[in-house]
């Protein structure tokens, strides 16, 4: 069975989970019932995504920027093998091959919206955002996103990140995490708040595509998203 990366490794990785800071913040308007599904378009095929009701303000955000347009053209710039595939950078749009990519957004930041109900499982939809030097509130990215991939997980891993972040696991999410897998040294520091529904098959595509030493893909993968229902 596949175990996570060493925690050196992990924080390494987390810190270059980043995007863009700022004062302003993103406040909800829609009701705490709402959960629509928007559809991202890829060259692979699409997904559909259900946002969550219970993290309003990163829901009401992505449907806003996805109204707007706002994630049309971009790339997914970011991907890394049995980790995950990450986009939303306005910056990556008709990017040149080589470009530094990772730090655009839209000039406001989301207030972290942490569930114990939502865990980094595989095809969760997440927020990126800067690192805890510079954001302890591990307020999100207004844009930038990941859609997790990881892999399975064994539960001496579990049992050590609960340990070290001092919450537990429900049994169900345990028994997930060691079936389908995820990414589950993210819990609690990155906002979860949506979920792939339909096209799964498309993440492990992308996940799967040679990337340059920068992870992003050889070849451009473009998004698209619209608002399926809702």
């Amino acid at each position: 069975m596949k175990t996570s990366l060493n925690i050196l490794t992990l924080s390494v990785i987390l810190f270059i989970l980043s995007a863009c800071s700022s004062n302003k913040i993103f406040n909800p308007k829609f009701s705490d019932v709402y959960s629509p599904i928007v559809e991202l378009e890829t060259k692979f095929g699409n997904m559909e995504i259900q946002l969550f009701a219970n993290t309003p303000k990163h829901r009401d955000n992505f449907i806003k920027l996805t109204k707007e347009g706002f994630y049309d053209s971009l790339l997914f710039h970011r991907v890394i093998k049995d980790f995950m595939i990450q986009g939303g950078d306005p910056d990556s749009k008709g990017a040149a091959a080589g470009s530094m990519l990772g730090m655009g957004g839209p000039g406001y930041t989301v207030d972290a919206e942490f569930q114990d109900e939502y865990v980094h499982l595989k095809g969760y939809l997440s927020a990126a955002r800067q690192g805890d030097q510079v954001n302890p509130e591990k307020k999100s990215s207004g844009s930038q996103f990941y859609i997790v991939q990881g892999t399975e997980v064994a539960e001496s891993m579990l049992d050590l990140i609960e340990k070290r972040k001092g919450f537990k696991y429900t049994e169900e999410q345990r028994k997930q995490y060691q079936e389908i897998g995820g990414t589950p040294h993210l819990d609690r520091d990155y906002t979860v708040f949506g979920k792939v529904i339909k096209g799964l098959d498309v993440l492990d595509k992308i996940a799967n595509e040679a990337v340059d030493r920068m992870n992003r893909p050889n070849e451009d993968i473009l998004m698209s998203v619209k608002l399926k229902k809702g």
